[in-house]
């Protein structure tokens, strides 16, 4: 099978949440979540972003959301703005794990700041790590810590997850519903995008509302990336892109990266396992005739959301890679999606 550079996960939030087990939960693997290294070198996951994510004082995972998911419509209330206060010292900690991840690894996972070091990444059999940052909260208005995360490795970054920061605004977890759900980004989020454009930071999309994706649009200079969507047009929820913003992301040069979550997958909008390939391999196929093949990938979400059970974890990779080879997509497009479309993105963004 195809080496796999995925455009999500969160597994430092698994090890925020129990560093006494972190071992366990990286090294070796304790059964549970949807990544550890072995698991990974099962699965051919070669690359991905790890985000460093906030969580809220009610879980968007709570039990009275999740019965919500399955039993649309719904549309879930957004929690409130995280302070830089309280999300700095969090932030910190999912960082040095994943620094952690990197010397208990014994040379198998490298943290990479450049293309050139995610190539000899693959070419050594490395799993390659891009410290990134979902919702930057974090990030304080004069920037001062933004600057201080790119020095420790920080190369992309989305100014919201759902709900709001001091830079912009994100959209709730609704469906049916469209992604046109607010205003756009704050002065700060301005001067937050132009200061990643300055210093070759990606901006990530996913989970930004359709007025912010305009804001940052007349704003980069950068290729316009969303690494963890799916399509509107298949799957009616607010997180997923449509059509136009398909097309504004192909014509910059940019990238999106599938997300496996089953309620951005299914087009009733449930969040239930229990469902076969024809929705992923839709979502797939509309995004393809708009995006064309040099601006798709895959953005797992690998350890923040359920996924279709054909999948299971990152050892269910390869399912879903033949899958695709079964659907017909042939060896070429095949290595553009699994990996190369990725790295060049990142090619066309970091300075």
């Amino acid at each position: 099978m195809f080496p796999t550079f995925d455009g999500h996960n969160d597994i430092l939030l698994r090890l925020h949440n129990a560093p006494h087990n972190r071992e366990a939960i990286w090294l070796t693997g304790e059964g549970k979540g949807h990544l550890d290294l072995p698991r990974m070198r099962r699965g051919g996951f070669a690359a991905g972003f790890f985000a460093i994510y906030i969580p809220s004082p009610i879980a968007h995972d709570a039990p009275d959301y999740m019965a919500a998911m399955e039993n649309p419509p719904f549309t879930l209330p957004l929690p409130a703005l995280t302070e830089p206060a309280t999300a700095l010292p969090i932030a910190m900690d999912m960082a040095a794990q994943l620094l952690w991840m990197e010397r208990a690894s014994n040379g198998g996972f490298k943290i990479c700041r450049s293309t050139a070091e995610i190539s000899a990444c693959l070419a050594q059999g490395v799993i390659a790590g891009i410290l990134h940052m979902e919702g930057a909260e974090a990030i304080d208005a004069n920037l001062d810590t933004l600057y201080a995360f790119h020095a420790m490795g920080l190369r992309s970054l989305g100014p919201v997850w759902s709900r709001p920061t001091i830079f912009g605004h994100g959209v709730p977890f609704a469906f049916p519903a469209s992604p046109d759900t607010g205003a756009g980004l704050t002065s700060a989020g301005k001067d937050l995008i132009r200061a990643c454009n300055a210093l070759g930071i990606m901006i990530d999309l996913s989970h930004l509302n359709e007025a912010g994706f305009n804001d940052v649009a007349r704003l980069s200079d950068a290729p316009l990336v969303a690494t963890h969507s799916n399509a509107h047009a298949i799957t009616a929820s607010s997180r997923n892109l449509t059509d136009r913003q398909l097309q504004m992301i192909r014509d910059s040069g940019g990238m999106v990266g599938l997300n496996f979550a089953t309620s951005f997958l299914r087009r009733d909008g449930k969040q239930s396992a229990d469902m076969g390939w024809q929705d992923v391999l839709a979502h797939l196929d509309h995004m393809l005739a708009i995006l064309g093949e040099d601006h798709l990938g895959f953005g797992s979400d690998f350890d923040g959301a359920t996924l279709p059970q054909g999948i299971g974890d990152v050892t269910g990779l390869p399912a879903l890679q033949q899958a695709m080879i079964d659907h017909g997509y042939d060896a070429a497009l095949m290595r553009k999606l699994c990996f190369d479309n990725w790295l060049a993105v990142l090619d066309r963004t970091w300075k």
